[in-house]
């Protein structure tokens, strides 16, 4: 079996940009072929098209096949040898940037479960990777761009993978998935006037049992829960953005009744949006 190696380098430097890939390149390895034990100071991600071998962390070891992932985190000590009679070939991109720790943590690698292992060969993987070098064997400037794209697909192609792996079965883990959708729904859309009624709809269930499940898990009813959430983050604007009136301020976390404002607020913080921001000016003006 023939050795190849080939790796295409990002032609933009990496000059602390939030998210940078590095380089990319692919390899059909030689029995036995060993790199580390070492540590690095990026994210580095293969991807296993064929063959097998070894991946070591500080925590346990794997034996990983055609179809499998790993993921090296940065500063992790890590050793990788090929098969002797199956020698893998692989491809891999390596990142860094301060986005990319959010970027990995949402794909669900931590360095604790640092493998993504799938029943079916995911095409979508090898694809993205083989599209990076290809963009950074062009050489221009907008392949920096061209590699993030190709970043976020595999990014989003492992999340899938680890999480349909992962997934608890039965009514629990359902309830659990459902209740935290509702949170996630919810964080994103406090700032619109939505109301549960269009959550039910957005999110395809009865209002009714939304509401059973939510209060079940959290302890608070989804009306509850969203005017809580409008009301803290009324609070930070009325910290932060002393130029906004109370009503500019309501209109922001979604609510368009300035009154009704004033009444919750001062019900879950004893004390009107004026006073309070008197209150936490005087306290700011005093540190």
């Amino acid at each position: 079996m023939d050795h190849t190696y080939n790796v295409g380098s990002n032609p933009v430097y990496y000059e602390g940009q939030p998210l940078h890939v590095l380089f990319s390149g692919e390899s059909q390895t030689l029995p036995l072929h060993q790199a580390g034990p070492k540590i690095y100071d990026y994210y580095l991600l293969h991807f296993i098209e064929s063959g097998k071998g070894i991946f070591r962390t500080e925590n346990r070891t794997y034996e990983l096949g055609r179809g499998d992932c790993f993921l090296i985190h940065p500063g992790q000590l890590v050793s990788y040898i090929s098969d002797q009679e199956q020698p893998w070939r692989y491809r891999w991109a390596a990142f860094t940037g301060a986005d990319a720790d959010s970027l990995v943590l949402q794909a669900g690698f931590t360095p604790h479960q640092p493998v993504l292992s799938t029943a079916e060969y995911s095409t979508v993987l090898p694809a993205a990777l083989a599209g990076m070098i290809q963009a950074f064997y062009g050489n221009k400037e907008s392949a920096h761009l061209t590699s993030l794209g190709y970043l976020y697909l595999i990014v989003g192609e492992a999340a899938e993978q680890l999480n349909s792996s992962s997934r608890l079965t039965g009514a629990e883990s359902q309830v659990k998935r459902t209740v935290k959708q509702m949170i996630n729904y919810m964080a994103s859309q406090y700032a619109h006037p939505v109301s549960i009624e269009q959550m039910s709809g957005s999110l395809g269930y009865n209002r009714a049992y939304l509401s059973r499940i939510f209060k079940q898990e959290t302890g608070l009813s989804p009306v509850t829960y969203l005017l809580k959430l409008r009301i803290e983050k009324s609070r930070q604007l009325l910290r932060e953005r002393p130029e906004l009136s109370v009503e500019q301020v309501a209109a922001s976390v979604g609510l368009t009744d300035a009154l009704y404002f004033s009444r919750q607020f001062k019900r879950f913080c004893a004390q009107s949006p004026t006073a309070y921001r008197q209150a936490t000016g005087r306290h700011s003006d005093k540190a």
